[in-house]
């Protein structure tokens, strides 16, 4: 076997591997996956070297361990955390130099939910339709690393970046999402959707790689039957039958068949991936172009 690779010693709750994901796809039932916090993952490989795309892992509130069997280059970026190598303490959101045999320990964020750890060379999983991001609803590309695992690495085709800092954008104290409307709010009374761009939401605990779930007032509908199944899209707010609107995240359905009363602008999406739960959610209207 090679020695690109890392074996994981501790996997965490929910440790995927993701790049920018397989956008293209949805007329075929294939949802586009990819990093939730995409900015995060591009500067995580800019930090090592690699390019914007290359395969990374993407952890959940309590981190991973990993033991490479290379020397390997490592940045952790995305949720603030404590990162040590051997029980050394090393930098967050900059490269570090990890030795052969050393243990890499990314432990639980301090604030955010999700952390991204690069590795020069990349994630070397086989592809899948152009992509190695794991998708928790179709089951395609990898499954979520588990405890013994052996990753293969690629192999470095570039330096790394020589930084003292980087920008990074703080996991949210509060979520605001710009929304325009979406293709049914004519199922919702007026009162409903007064409602939506008016109250306070939370981030539900149920919340994860497929949508962001809420807590918070219930939103009528004017109409009472249901929809047939019709196309959704990232950002997409659902409304399902307990009325609270959920989110739409990399891994959701293609299809559904409860109305979508607004879409979030894509670019406030990440903000989503680091959200805790309990978070206050905004719905805001999106200034017309």
């Amino acid at each position: 076997m090679t020695d690109r690779a890392f074996a994981v010693v501790r996997a965490g709750a929910l440790t995927t591997v993701q790049d920018q994901g397989r956008p293209g796809h949805a007329h075929l039932g294939v949802p586009r996956s990819g990093a939730l916090d995409p900015a995060a993952s591009r500067l995580a490989n800019r930090l090592v070297g690699n390019p914007a795309d290359a395969a990374v892992l993407e952890t959940t509130l309590d981190g991973c361990s990993v033991r490479p069997r290379c020397a390997v280059t490592v940045a952790v970026v995305g949720a603030p955390c404590p990162v040590t190598v051997d029980g050394r303490p090393v930098a967050w959101g900059a490269p570090v130099r990890v030795p052969a045999g050393a243990l890499l320990d990314v432990e639980a964020a301090v604030s955010g939910v999700r952390c991204y750890v690069a590795f020069s060379g990349g994630v070397a999983v086989d592809p899948v339709l152009a992509s190695r991001s794991t998708d928790l609803l179709s089951g395609l590309g990898p499954p979520p690393l588990a405890d013994g695992a052996v990753i293969p690495l690629g192999r470095p085709t570039a330096l790394h970046a020589r930084v003292d800092t980087v920008p990074h954008t703080a996991p949210p104290r509060e979520l605001v999402l710009r929304v325009m409307p979406g293709p049914r709010a004519d199922w919702f009374t007026p009162a409903a959707l007064r409602t939506l761009t008016t109250r306070a939401y939370r981030v539900s605990s149920a919340s994860n790689r497929i949508g962001l779930r809420t807590e918070g007032p219930l939103l009528e509908r004017s109409f009472t039957g249901e929809l047939p199944s019709e196309g959704m899209v990232l950002g997409a707010v659902q409304v399902p039958p307990d009325g609270r609107p959920l989110v739409f995240l990399a891994d959701h359905p293609t299809t559904g068949g409860y109305p979508v009363i607004a879409v979030v602008r894509e670019a406030d999406l990440p903000g989503a991936a680091q959200a805790v739960p309990g978070t206050p959610v905004r719905f805001v209207p999106a200034a017309r172009r």
